[in-house]
């Protein structure tokens, strides 16, 4: 009796960790649908961003014989110091969502070395920083809270300071790492260089037919303006993406931890019913055997 009272038990446990595991899906498919919505708004406002910078570069680029000179565009071949910004959640139970950001960060690090280029990391997330500090590698910027809560304005701040030390000649290139949003049952590693500006990112046409009028004196002043905005909202997208795939991620593993506890309890329940039958059949033989050794 003592083996059916430890597979009750079990069962009781594993109902109870199916229990949460199911609530957490359903709080996390909650903040899933908030954040995808609060995504689907930024993107329209990044791509009226992405579209104004562009028509900008492009009166630039016509003003100029040499083409674009501003120092956001100015890309170096051969870089001598890299920073690399990567986005981690500051919670776990969300599958391998932290793990496939922090290989990508891990094989751009080697990569670099590997061109004896200097990498200065700047982690934003919990699960990142444990990560690398507990394999000793230096981080040179650190945040926790704002993966998991993003706001703008902390946000800027933060990758302002970054943007700033490449503007300095500190850095030659930023590169912004983070898992994001596809779709409900999908995430992706999106690696993404911030600075410079790669001419990929923009239309950059020899004609323009934009109506927009730029002074010659306030182009360069108002280029600069909006690739610090493009930066600062490249960041905050990027968290926002980063929260949403978090989401989904956890709501995926949640769903399958409690499948499994409900295989688990299929299973322990069999297992309960045979060691059940076998104590029935145990105690009826001893009766028998009883009855017979009377006779």
């Amino acid at each position: 009796m003592a083996n059916l009272k430890e597979i009750k038990r079990k069962i009781g446990s594993v109902k109870n960790t199916a229990k949460t595991t199911n609530a957490m899906k359903l709080v996390s498919s909650a903040k899933l649908r908030r954040t995808e919505e609060l995504a689907k708004r930024s993107r329209v406002y990044a791509a009226k961003l992405t579209e104004l910078l562009n028509e900008i570069a492009q009166k630039m680029q016509q003003a100029n014989v040499d083409g674009l000179d501003n120092v956001y565009f100015k890309e170096v071949s051969k870089p001598k110091t890299v920073d690399i910004v990567f986005i981690t959640a500051d919670k776990g139970l969300c599958g391998g969502f932290n793990a496939q950001t922090i290989k990508r960060v891990s094989q751009l690090i080697s990569d670099y070395k590997a061109q004896d280029v200097k990498v200065r990391l700047r982690a934003v997330g919990r699960k990142g920083v444990d990560y690398f500090k507990f394999n000793d590698i230096e981080l040179n910027n650190e945040v926790i809270g704002l993966s998991a809560a993003p706001d703008y304005a902390q946000a800027a701040e933060f990758i302002n300071e970054i943007a700033d030390s490449y503007v300095n000649g500190e850095t030659d290139r930023i590169i912004l790492v983070h898992n994001g949003y596809v779709n409900m049952i999908t995430q992706e590693i999106k690696q993404d260089q911030l600075l410079p500006i790669h001419p990929s990112k923009l239309e950059l046409k020899e004609t323009s037919t934009s109506e927009m009028e730029v002074e010659p004196d306030d182009d360069d002043t108002l280029l600069d303006a909006l690739v610090k905005r493009y930066v600062e909202y490249t960041m905050y997208y990027s968290l926002i993406d980063s929260l949403a795939a978090e989401h989904s991620a956890r709501m995926q593993a949640m769903d399958a931890a409690t499948n499994n506890a409900k295989e688990m309890v299929k299973s322990l329940t069999v297992q309960y019913n045979k060691a059940r039958q076998e104590a029935i059949t145990t105690e009826l033989i001893e009766i028998i055997s009883g009855m017979e050794s009377m006779k």
